[in-house]
C-alpha cells in the first residue's frame, strides 16, 4: 500500500496510475506553500468531485489540530492539484456553514471513517473546495 512521500513520487511518475485508486477510493495531490518555510508539500488526499470543483478533507484523523497542509492554504489559497494526469492550479477554500452539510455527506460516504473522526474531535473539521483557475 502507498502512504506519504512514496505514494506522492509514484502517482506523479504514473500520472495516477498508481496512487489515485486507494483503499477503495480514490486521492488526488494537492501541493500547497509552506506558510513558514515557503518550501511547496505535496500531500496525498482522498478527494470527491462536486460539480467543477474538488473536495478534500482536513480531518488529520479527528486530532485537535488542522493538518499543515490545511494551515498553509488558509495562508495562501493559490495551490497546485494533480487528479490522475490533469495537473492544474487552483483557488482553495472551506465550504461555507451552508454548503458544508451536503459536502460533508458526499465525503462520508466516500470516506466513512470521516464521521468517527469528526466525534473524536471538538474542531469542526473542515471541508474544503478547491475551485480550477482557468
Amino acid at each position: 500500500m502507498l502512504y506519504g512521500k512514496e505514494h506522492v513520487q509514484r502517482y506523479q511518475e504514473t500520472d495516477g496510475e498508481e496512487g489515485h485508486d486507494w483503499n477503495n477510493t480514490t486521492t488526488l495531490l494537492l501541493t500547497t506553500k509552506g506558510r513558514k518555510s515557503g518550501k511547496s508539500y505535496t500531500t496525498p488526499l482522498i478527494y470527491q468531485r462536486f460539480g467543477d470543483d474538488y473536495l478534500v478533507v482536513a480531518s488529520k484523523g479527528g486530532a485537535p489540530e488542522h493538518p499543515q497542509w490545511y494551515q498553509n492554504l488558509v495562508a495562501d489559497p493559490q495551490v497546485e492539484v494533480q487528479v490522475r494526469g490533469d495537473r492544474f492550479t487552483a483557488r482553495a477554500r472551506t465550504a461555507a456553514s451552508e454548503e458544508r452539510p451536503g459536502m460533508w455527506r458526499v465525503m462520508a460516504a466516500t470516506w466513512p471513517p470521516y464521521d468517527e473522526y469528526q466525534q473524536k474531535t471538538d474542531r469542526e473539521i473542515p471541508v474544503v473546495v478547491l475551485e480550477r483557475v482557468t
